[in-house]
C-alpha cells in the first residue's frame, strides 16, 4: 500500500505537525494516537499492518496526526494551558487538517470517521461531538474520556467545550444536537490490566441522555494495549465501511 508523510507550520499551535496517510482510495479515517505520540505510531505498532486488507481493497484510507494536545497534557502543563492547546488542537483539525483530507480526497464534502486508543479516544469523540457536520463515527477504544485526572481536577473554559463529558449536558437543542443524534458513537474497551471501563459507560451515559446513538463492547480480558486495538479496528472498520 502506498504511504505519504507530509508536514506543515500550524500558525494556529505555533509547530511544525506532521500528517501521514496509508492508501489510495476509500472512507477517510482519522487516527488519533496514544498518550502524547506521533503521527507514525500507528505504524510503529503494526495497527497499519492489521488494516492492510481494507486498505488494499481500497475501503478505507487511514491518516494519522501527530498528538500535540497530548503532548500538552502530559508535558504537566497548567489547566488552563492544556485547555488552550486543546482548543488549536481542534482549530487545527478543523480549519487545516480536514480541508486537507477533503482534498487528497478529492471530495469537498466527505465525512470523516475518527478512531484512536486511550487519549486517542478522548479527541475522536471530542471532534465528533463538536463537529458532527464533518465527522461521521467516531470507534473510541479504551478511552479516557475525563482526563482532568491529570490536570488536578480542574476544568478550564477551553477543556469544557473539548471535553463532551462537560459541554454535552449543557447542550441546548439545535443545528448541533440535531446532526450529532444522526452519527454514531461506538465504545469499546478490554476488562484486563489497565482498563477503565466506567470510562465508556459514563460517556455512553452522558451521550444517551442527549438522544445520540451509542454502543458500548467490552472484551472480556483484553488488556489496555495494542494487540487488543489490533483486533478492533479492523472488525469495526469493516462492519462500518
Amino acid at each position: 500500500m502506498s504511504k505519504l508523510k507530509t508536514s506543515w507550520f500550524s500558525r494556529r499551535l505555533g509547530q511544525e505537525v506532521t500528517i501521514t496517510r496509508w492508501g489510495e482510495i476509500g472512507t477517510p479515517v482519522l487516527f488519533f494516537p496514544t498518550a502524547a505520540a506521533d503521527a507514525e505510531e500507528v505504524e510503529r505498532f503494526q495497527m497499519v499492518r492489521a488494516l492492510a486488507g481494507l486498505l488494499d481493497a481500497g475501503r478505507i484510507k487511514l491518516y494519522s496526526v501527530d498528538s500535540v494536545a497530548g503532548q500538552a497534557l502530559l508535558a504537566g502543563k497548567s489547566a488552563h494551558e492544556i485547555g488552550h492547546v486543546q482548543s488549536r488542537y481542534d482549530e487545527f483539525v478543523l480549519h487545516e487538517l480536514v480541508p486537507a483530507i477533503r482534498a487528497d480526497c478529492r471530495s469537498p464534502a466527505i465525512e470523516i470517521i475518527a478512531t484512536g486508543p486511550s487519549i486517542g479516544a478522548f479527541n475522536a469523540l471530542s471532534v465528533l461531538c463538536r463537529h458532527p457536520d464533518v465527522f461521521s463515527k467516531a470507534i473510541c477504544m479504551s478511552g479516557t474520556y475525563d482526563i482532568t485526572k491529570w490536570m488536578n481536577h480542574e476544568v478550564s473554559e477551553d477543556h469544557y467545550f473539548a471535553s463532551p463529558l462537560h459541554f454535552l449536558p449543557g447542550l441546548g437543542e439545535g443545528e448541533q444536537l440535531a446532526r450529532l443524534r444522526q452519527r454514531f458513537v461506538l465504545f469499546t474497551h478490554g476488562t484486563g490490566r489497565w482498563e477503565e471501563p466506567q470510562q465508556s459507560w459514563r460517556a455512553a451515559d452522558v451521550l444517551g441522555q442527549k438522544g445520540v446513538p451509542n454502543r458500548v463492547d467490552a472484551w472480556d480480558g483484553r488488556d489496555h494495549d495494542w494487540p487488543t486495538w489490533r483486533d478492533m479496528l479492523p472488525r469495526y472498520l469493516g462492519e462500518m465501511t
